[in-house]
């Protein structure tokens, strides 16, 4: 009698390890299909050969790829390096610069010679919202900002020249002599917002990239400073002349002619980015 009860209790305790072993092997095959997929070229053979599932692309993990990029806009010849923050978004970094000189340039009378410094470096976010068709959204910041121009000047004795639509003469014994300075970069660090088209780190696999882009840098009003600085000016006969840096009507004139310039430069406060260029991107990491 007690052994007949110690075998139905051997039994009652090994009865629910019998029933779950079904439900175990199960959960167990559900797992395995979820960790391999069949190939499909297997599909019908007595046995399926098991391959891992594919991880997640390297462009889904941050800081994982890089491209360096060049091109050409309003800002200068262009170098730029951009890293992924995630599949919708890059971090870019621009820096621009630029020099030009042009000598004997003929203005209202006036010899110019001047020179053209444009050099900025800027940070951006490009977010795009359907990344596999390239459009892109970029706010930024322009956080240096050194463009501007230099120029000197000079009238040669005897001609004339034109200040607030008045004419003078400059002295044939002291000839006019003056300089100036135009600033691009009144607001510092100065906001920028473009549009345009290309990943500079492709999600087809590639790695060349022809970004274009189209906006404008919120670079405040441009600043415009010019001195007559040495030299007279006379009537049409070449009499009562007088000093340009001290005379009261020139430097009025002067002003005003000043005021005129600053009109016509202010659309520029909206600065134009306009730029095409190529960039190669490549894997810092797989994973």
């Amino acid at each position: 009698m007690k052994r007949t009860s110690l075998v139905l209790s051997q039994a009652l305790f090994a009865l629910p390890l019998f029933l779950a072993a079904p439900l175990v092997a199960q959960s167990s095959s559900s797992l395995l299909q979820n960790i391999f997929a069949a190939d499909p070229s297997a599909a019908g053979s007595p046995s399926q050969t098991m391959r891992p599932l594919r991880p997640y692309a390297a462009s889904t993990t941050p800081f994982s790829r890089i491209a360096f990029g060049g091109g050409f806009s309003p800002l200068g010849i262009n170098l730029t390096a951009a890293t992924n923050l995630d599949r919708y978004a890059n971090l870019r970094v621009t820096g621009n610069l630029f020099k030009f000189t042009e000598n004997n340039i003929s203005t209202n009378g006036f010899n110019v010679d001047a020179n053209l410094n444009l050099a900025s470096a800027g940070l951006s976010v490009d977010v795009f919202p359907f990344p596999k068709h390239g459009l892109r959204l970029s706010p930024g910041l322009l956080f240096y900002n050194g463009n501007g121009a230099h120029a000197t000047f000079n009238v040669q004795g005897g001609t004339s020249f034109t200040l607030n639509d008045t004419t003078y003469y400059a002295s044939s014994a002291n000839p006019v002599m003056g300089s100036g300075n135009l600033g691009l970069n009144s607001q510092k660090p100065a906001f920028t917002l473009t549009t345009g088209w290309g990943n500079m780190l492709p999600h087809n696999g590639g790695h060349f990239s022809f970004p274009v882009e189209m906006g404008v840098a919120f670079i405040g009003s441009p600043s415009l400073n010019i001195a007559l600085t040495a030299g007279q000016v006379c009537d049409a006969e070449g009499l009562n002349c007088v000093n340009v840096a001290t005379d009261p009507d020139v430097q009025a004139n002067l002003q005003a002619q000043i005021a005129k310039y600053k009109s016509d430069l202010d659309p520029l406060k909206t600065y134009p980015i306009i730029s095409a260029g190529v960039a190669y991107s490549f894997h810092l990491r797989r994973y």
